[in-house]
């Protein structure tokens, strides 16, 4: 028996709870390190005793968001694809899949790298820089897209090395470069004086690393090899892609635009504190749904191998697992940020007027947090089985479609209170939706032989 044959094996003969925490458990190691690195840049350049500087990290977090969405495109619809043709024993297309997913967004982070240096200084106003944060903003934007290529290909090895079933060989490779980013965001920033650029830099370093021990993986075992003479610049091809990755891509995008409309509200009132705090909420809110979507992330490739092998009795048994599991954990530790929430801002900005804004707009984050064990578990179903619609919709809800009104409505009506409990709003209402559209999910999955 080969190693493909034993990876099928693997994937949908042994009981779905064990499978799915053994797949979870280096998704959920992969997801805290990327979040803990992901603050590690706000956190040290808050000890820079300049608002403007943290303000700039929150700034360019919705232009890193925007690189991600295409590195998420790209890597969850080849991924899908992977994992369901896997499941049919489809290698060939498999690879063909790969190799098309991982050159596609090597192209595609290029060109954002020279786009965002031709329009430097329009693209920081755009993301809601204010006159006094532009030079920090700017120098922290110059590293991040000279990095988006490998930023964007890390990604797509990452996903797709998820979706194989090989979440090990992804964790050491986001892990190794999320250390990395940690250690040298002190030496940069602080040794060498490098100010908001050095947190820029050791963060594209580190995706560096990250790319090449991912791509050193996805050639190692069982896994597809990427091969050039396998990119299938074929229209069907990028129909898959564009059907695995669409929910990524609103949901990445619409982050963005909605950190962007976060920041362009609070940008009314002239309030650097505004905006620094919620670039510090984002992250902590952040950090708090990691194990979560880590969980999620141990499912997917579960869900998507199961449903090509058309065992639809595994894909609901593993939802209604990691539905019930989320939930509970969510509440822990909502419970624990509501408690904590002026200490865990100060941990990134020791500002009266920053903590004060910040623990409150997290605390209303908090009544709703639970929510999101529904709405990312379904979301990542529907996405992985290959339903485009509910799943872009759901995607696309809780920052887009209900958030973006949201923000201009209630700023209007509340002022700066208005931006702090926008996004306790939309995650009620896109629960409304989710619910009733999973259910509906849920009922079709019926094997031939019912």
């Amino acid at each position: 028996m080969n190693e493909q044959e034993l990876k099928y094996q693997r994937m949908t003969q042994p009981p779905v709870p064990r499978l799915i925490c053994r797949l979870a458990i280096p998704c959920i190691i992969s997801m805290l390190v990327t979040s803990f690195y992901n603050m590690a840049d706000t956190f040290f350049v808050g000890m820079l005793d300049n608002t403007a500087a943290t303000a700039a990290v929150g700034v360019v977090f919705s232009m890193m968001a925007i690189i991600q969405a295409v590195g998420f495109f790209f890597g969850h619809g080849s991924g899908n694809y992977i994992s369901r043709e896997l499941g049919r024993k489809n290698y060939d297309e498999a690879s063909n899949m790969a190799a098309t997913g991982f050159y596609s967004a090597l192209g595609a982070g290029l060109i954002i790298c020279v786009l965002g240096f031709i329009f430097l200084e329009p693209l920081a106003y755009l993301l809601g820089s204010t006159k006094s944060i532009l030079p920090h903003t700017k120098d922290y934007l110059r590293p991040i897209l000279l990095g988006a290529p490998w930023m964007t290909a890390s990604l797509v090895l990452n996903n797709q090395l998820r979706y194989q079933g090989s979440a090990m060989y992804a964790m050491v490779g986001i892990v190794s470069g999320a250390v990395l980013n940690i250690a040298l965001d002190p030496l940069l920033i602080l040794t060498f004086n490098m100010g908001v650029a050095g947190a820029g830099w050791a963060t594209i370093i580190s995706q560096f690393v990250s790319f090449c021990l991912l791509y050193i993986g996805c050639q190692k075992g069982s896994n597809i090899r990427i091969r050039f003479r396998n990119i299938q610049l074929k229209l069907f091809y990028y129909q898959m892609i564009v059907r695995g990755g669409l929910p990524s891509l609103a949901r990445q995008c619409l982050a963005s635009v909605a950190a962007i409309c976060l920041n362009s509200a609070a940008r009314m009132y002239n309030d650097n504190a505004a905006i620094a705090a919620m670039g510090i909420v984002q992250r902590i809110m952040m950090f708090g749904a990691s194990a979560m979507i880590g969980f999620g992330q141990g499912f997917q490739p579960v869900c998507g191998f199961n449903y090509g092998a058309k065992l639809y009795h595994r894909v609901k048994s593993g939802f209604w697992f990691c539905v019930k599991s989320s939930f509970g954990f969510l509440i822990l530790v909502s419970g624990v940020m509501f408690i904590f929430a002026p200490e865990l801002v100060g941990l990134f900005r020791d500002d009266p007027a920053v903590k004060e804004f910040g623990a409150w707009a997290l605390r209303l984050q908090c009544l709703t947090f639970p929510a999101q064990s529904w709405i990312v578990m379904s979301n990542m179903m529907e996405q992985s089985i290959g339903r485009t619609a509910p799943a872009t919709f759901l995607a696309a809800a809780r920052q887009g479609i209900f958030f973006i009104p949201a923000v201009w409505i209630l700023t209007a009506t509340f002022g700066l209170s208005g931006i702090q409990m926008v996004q306790s709003i939309s995650d009620l209402l896109t629960l409304a939706c989710a619910i009733p559209i999973h259910t509906y999910v849920l009922r079709t999955l019926i094997p031939a032989n019912e």
